[in-house]
């Protein structure tokens, strides 16, 4: 179930306040008080919303509000507590004795915008607005690309950026594998013998011997299958 509504609408007046209206909300507000803003106008006799005889009374007839135009210190201040309030405006009103947060608001949207953009600041942010423009990153040359640009627009030959990467690669051997089937092949040649292919580049043990076989050399004839590798 919603809220019932605080008045029957087909039996309160719409429109403009007149002035005995405005006098009768006077007088039941300083003889009463505020009180409950439902039952007020049924007390005042009045044939009002209490919604509207609340906004009448807060925005235009309270003795202390305070008529005219804003002043400069005003402003200033309404701009201060904007920067660190937001829209906040009846917190902002609270602070401005005399002035109504509906007042201020309006106030706000139809000439303090307007000031803040002539001065060059963002109403939302309170910071310059060029300060937006400002804090693009911009990507430039550095020195160096620079004075190679300028040498090659002479007709200069232009230093290469990178030096040229030596991919050569070289294989070789471990040198282990050397010393244990080498001191042997060299002493076989010592001795006359003869040493196969594997001993003399120290190919590791694994691989089946074929000393005394030249390389697997059968009547001049190289022969493959004595190289089988297991």
């Amino acid at each position: 179930m919603g809220r019932s509504p605080c008045c029957e609408k087909a039996h309160t007046n719409k429109g403009a306040w007149t002035k005995e209206e405005d006098d009768r909300l006077i007088a039941h507000i300083k003889a009463h008080g505020e009180g409950c803003w439902r039952s007020l106008p049924k007390a005042a006799g009045l044939l009002r919303c209490g919604k509207s005889c609340r906004l009448r009374w807060i925005n235009y007839l309270r003795p202390d509000l305070k008529r005219g135009n804003f002043t400069e210190e005003e402003d200033e201040l309404i701009i201060k507590l904007h920067s660190l309030l937001g829209n906040k405006w009846s917190l902002i009103a609270g602070r401005l004795p005399g002035r109504t947060d509906n007042e201020i608001k309006n106030y706000w949207n139809t000439h303090i915008r307007r000031k803040l953009l002539s001065r060059g600041v963002d109403p939302m942010t309170h910071r310059p607005v060029n300060e937006k423009a400002s804090s693009n990153v911009t990507i430039s040359f550095g020195a160096g690309e620079a004075e190679e640009e300028k040498s090659g627009s002479e007709g200069e030959e232009m230093t290469p950026r990178f030096p040229d990467l030596n991919l050569d690669l070289c294989m070789s051997l471990p040198s282990y594998q050397e010393q244990q089937r080498r001191p042997a092949a060299e002493q076989m040649k010592r001795e006359g013998r003869r040493t196969c292919f594997g001993c003399n580049l120290g190919l590791p043990m694994g691989i089946e011997c074929k000393c005394d076989g030249l390389l697997g050399l059968k009547c001049g004839v190289l022969d493959y299958r004595g190289l089988e590798m297991k």
